[in-house]
């Protein structure tokens, strides 16, 4: 177990990120199309092809999905997998012609100093193709790498994470998430996580809650009036789901967002977590979907946090600074 998504046979993951854009794109490729859905409860989403995924819909299972910095201009990464995977014979065959299904979500990232000076087409299609070429299992960058490049938080640099775990009926569970929220992950000035209680060993700084909860701690801690933000997400699982319990696992996993970020579903976020099902074979039973959803909740929290404590700051005047910039010295 390597702590990430691609402990789920099946899964793999590649990055693109431009530094000088302070914008990137995240790649989740399946091996073979997996069953999709996803749940949106941020009130400023931004997507593509996720109308599909809904239960009563007639695809059941896709080959990709995108997570892209850049707002509306990031939704030209699911092009450029989709590009990608074409290359590769990839996708169902419709008069001979491969057709890859992509869904995507993008976050604000715009504004943090990168390069708005594109031309006349944005790169972000480039960056989706470069990040689908990338995909691998095994190991893969956290913090401020693909989707997470110019993600911030309300108080300290967002990122991009990723954790995993094991139920104990032997189920695989695992998260991805690019963090951009327009609150915090952070409990008052920090250093502690709101999702300290799920913390595994150290994987984001050990630090637990304070002993005792700081007087303002409740209060909201925004980013400045009228910023966008979003975190966007995949959980996924080894199990086999059908879509209507794919839908649940994506509506139970937002309990993970909202337990690590503080305000979470905001009307200036655009939170939306697909959850993806790569097992073949009989559905799981409901016993057996509520637990693999409870991990689900739990390493989306740890995704988040861990998102945050590797990422360092972007490189310009002024940028908001990372968690061990602040509080590791």
């Amino acid at each position: 177990m390597r702590n990430l998504i691609t402990d789920i046979g099946g899964i793999t993951v590649g990055h693109a990120t431009d530094v000088a854009l302070a914008s990137g794109v995240t790649a989740i490729v399946f091996d073979r199309p997996a069953v999709v859905s996803v749940a949106v409860l941020g009130g400023a989403p931004g997507g593509q092809d996720t109308a599909m995924l809904e239960p009563e819909m007639t695809i059941g299972a896709i080959d990709a999905v995108a997570l892209s910095g850049g707002s509306v201009w990031g939704l030209d990464a699911a092009g450029g997998v989709r590009a990608a995977l074409r290359e590769q014979g990839r996708g169902f065959v419709m008069r001979g012609a491969p057709v890859p299904l992509v869904s995507c979500a993008i976050l604000f990232d715009l504004g943090n100093g990168g390069s708005l000076d594109w031309g006349r087409f944005p790169p972000w299609r480039d960056l989706g193709y470069e990040a689908a070429r990338n995909a691998a299992s095994g190991d893969f960058a956290l913090g401020s790498v693909g989707a997470g490049t110019g993600a911030t938080t309300a108080n300290v640099k967002g990122g991009l994470g990723s954790a995993s775990a094991v139920t104990a009926g032997g189920r695989v569970v695992g998260a991805v998430a690019a963090v951009n929220a327009l609150g915090t992950p952070l409990i008052g000035d920090g250093p502690w996580f709101w999702a300290a209680p799920f913390e595994q060993g150290a994987e984001f700084g050990g630090r637990g809650w304070p002993e005792r909860m700081p007087p303002a701690a409740l209060t909201p801690r925004l980013k400045r009036t009228g910023a966008a933000a979003t975190t966007i997400a995949l959980v996924a699982t080894d199990a086999s789901l059908s879509k209507p319990q794919a839908k649940r696992l994506a509506l139970m996993a937002n309990d993970g967002l909202s337990r690590a970020l503080l305000p979470a579903h905001a009307p200036m976020d655009g939170d939306t977590v697909f959850a993806a099902a790569t097992g073949d074979g009989p559905a799981a039973d409901e016993r057996e979907l509520t637990e693999i959803g409870q991990a689900a909740t739990m390493v989306l929290a740890r995704a988040i946090a861990r998102g945050v404590y590797e990422a360092a700051p972007l490189p310009f005047p002024g940028a908001v600074p990372g968690w061990k910039q602040r509080f590791d010295g």
